[in-house]
């Protein structure tokens, strides 16, 4: 069971380098658990790839409807005063964007504050050494 950061999940999507790497992790371990804002992070990054000329309207289509199959099978972590508060926390010992704070908050919620054993996959540099820290295994 991991927790999947958007950065993780952008290239099951999309075509990209670590689209490989990201299928193996799905097809090994196909339980995905997910923050309430991946969906709206996901649309973000199709909608950038789009403004900057990098994946036309047809490729986001087929992405979309990706993410859409896929979601109908993950775990969501709801948004809450837990998950908020835990964010705040991060946020005040680690480098991170608000984004990524809840992240990593849903994940540690999710795990009941017991990372330790447990996958965290993201892309993200910045999440990745505070999910370290934090206690996950970061892949």
């Amino acid at each position: 069971m991991a927790f999947w950061d958007t950065s993780a999940l952008v290239p099951l999507f999309c075509e990209e380098p670590d689209s490989t790497r990201r299928e193996a992790h799905l097809v090994s371990d196909p339980l995905v658990i997910v923050w309430f804002g991946t969906v709206v992070e996901v649309e973000s990054a199709l909608s950038r790839r789009i403004r900057e000329g990098m994946m036309g309207q047809d490729q986001a289509a087929l992405a979309r409807e990706k993410a859409a199959v896929l979601s109908r099978s993950w775990m969501e972590v709801e948004a809450s005063p837990e998950v908020r508060d835990r964010a705040i926390r991060l946020l005040r010992v680690h480098p991170l964007r608000t984004g990524d704070a809840f992240q990593l908050a849903a994940a540690l919620v999710v795990f009941q504050e017991r990372p330790t054993g447990h996958r965290f996959l993201t892309a993200d540099v910045q999440l990745a050494k505070a999910a370290l820290l934090e206690g996950f295994i970061v892949e």
